[in-house]
């Protein structure tokens, strides 16, 4: 009985560790593409997607982040860690009275577009999220911020031809099928961006920030 349930110990434990095995393996095989499609390295993705904040943020821009289910979450997540430890102007469009209103008049695939024309200005930056990248919703939102002559950096999975992969002048790729290992990507990547925007060079090192900026 004793090795029956040391067995079953280990046997959960192996699974454990291929799991989080995989969602460690997934960070080095994340793909990154330009507007045009040509690919370069996740280091050099994230070092433009750096200086693309950083630029917005020096000219006041704002951030605007957009996802639906899991992916609002992150985009509310990152709205607050972006706002709150970046210094940056952050939104997103999360408001259930305003969700439910915007798609029961207009349309679901309009919440997000509606309000980036009305909030939205040229030279801001748009974080579309969508694990499939092939949310109407997620698409209109980058082509309302096309319109407005915004910036926009991606994040999907799944399927490596999806069009929102197609959409950015950075696009994010998570080469996996399951929503857990693609949203945690998705927010790792943000949270990346985030944290070397604000001085974060290497295992250990906390940026320098102003007191409490960090939790």
């Amino acid at each position: 009985m004793m090795s029956d349930r040391i067995g079953q110990r280990r046997r959960g434990e192996s699974k454990i560790a291929s799991y989080f095995a995989r969602l460690g393996d997934l960070g080095p095989q994340i793909e990154a593409s330009d507007a045009a499609g040509t690919p370069f390295e996740i280091d050099a993705a994230i070092s433009r997607a750096v200086d693309m904040s950083l630029a917005v943020k020096s000219r006041k821009g704002r951030v605007i982040f957009v996802g639906n289910g899991g992916s609002a979450g992150i985009a509310s997540h990152m709205t607050t860690d972006w706002l709150k430890n970046g210094g940056f102007s952050a939104l997103c469009f999360n408001d259930a009275s305003q969700l439910t209103c915007l798609g029961n008049d207009l349309g679901m695939e309009r919440i997000f577009s509606v309000p980036i024309e009305q909030h939205g200005r040229e030279g801001d930056l748009l974080i579309a999220i969508s694990s499939s990248g092939k949310s109407a919703n997620i698409l209109a939102a980058v082509a309302a911020a096309r319109a407005i002559k915004a910036a926009v950096i991606t994040l999907s999975g799944f399927e490596p031809a999806n069009p929102l992969r197609e959409r950015g002048d950075i696009n994010f790729w998570v080469p996996d099928g399951h929503y857990g290992f693609v949203e945690i990507s998705h927010l790792a990547i943000c949270h990346a961006i985030l944290d070397i925007s604000m001085g974060w060079q290497r295992a250990g090192d906390r940026p320098v920030v102003t007191a409490g900026a960090y939790r």
